[in-house]
């Protein structure tokens, strides 16, 4: 048995392990995996489905509280100009805006009950693989996706990467877009048209965007997404909380003991 988490695990691996009939990925998807490839060599591949919920959700949290103070462009400028920093950056309250989500599943329902319970805000989601009498009655499921673009303050992903959702988010959802609006991606970056998402961002199409996933990573310097005051970028930071890693190590161990 395997337990990976951000190696490749190639055509190559699996032909020089012979022995080898369980992977067990570290965490939520199967990213880095070859799975045709562990397919035609009969490996079986598990993860650990919710072990980072909570701490990815906690994050698009932070991530929202950190864009509705400006919060970046207040750490850059107040040493040298307090009081621009302080009275002149443009800041807001969570209370009462509307988020909008894209993706109902696991991290999205915990974002959801987060934001309606604890920051009493409007919750819209769009999800074609869930239906409305599943959901607390505190989130509104939307038919139109185009509605959560539109109407929110706040947009947040919670999709997969796959050949539907791949640069799904471009110069059209942007468009849509309040300019006061945000938007957060603690999924996986290539659902983003970064090209587009600079423009927006450069051309006053959208307030601004917290990306803890990026199309790149390790993130190149030339990405110009670095040096917008209205961006916050980090390392894919979600699921790397001391508790989350626990627990996913206990559900690969689980999954490898349940295999056998």
């Amino acid at each position: 048995a395997m337990i990976v988490r951000l190696p490749k695990i190639t055509e190559r691996i699996f032909k020089a392990a012979k022995k080898l009939k369980v992977i067990a990925r570290h965490g939520a998807g199967y990213d880095g995996i070859d799975l045709d490839a562990a397919r035609e060599h009969n490996v079986v591949v598990l993860n650990a489905p919710g072990a980072n919920s909570i701490s990815v959700a906690e994050l698009t949290i932070f991530y929202m509280l950190y864009c509705s103070r400006n919060f970046k462009l207040v750490q850059k400028t107040y040493v040298d100009d307090y009081y621009f920093a302080k009275m002149k950056t443009k800041k807001n309250e969570l209370n009462g805006k509307t988020l909008g989500l894209i993706g109902i599943g696991n991290i999205g329902s915990l974002v959801a009950k987060i934001a309606a319970l604890g920051f009493d805000m409007k919750v819209i989601a769009y999800d074609p693989y869930v239906k409305k009498e599943e959901l607390p009655e505190y989130i509104e499921l939307v038919g139109n996706r185009e509605k959560v673009f539109s109407d929110s303050d706040y947009v947040s992903l919670h999709i997969p990467a796959n050949k539907d959702t791949i640069n799904s988010i471009g110069s059209k959802e942007f468009k849509l877009m309040k300019k006061t609006a945000f938007l957060i991606n603690t999924s996986r970056g290539s659902v983003i048209d970064e090209h587009a998402l600079y423009d927006a961002l450069v051309n006053g199409e959208i307030a601004g965007a917290a990306l803890d996933v990026l199309r790149e990573e390790p993130i190149s310097k030339d990405n110009p997404l670095l040096y917008l005051d209205n961006v916050l970028t980090a390392p894919h930071i979600g699921a790397a909380t001391r508790e989350a890693a626990a627990r996913a190590s206990l559900y690969c161990a689980m999954g490898i003991d349940d295999f056998f």
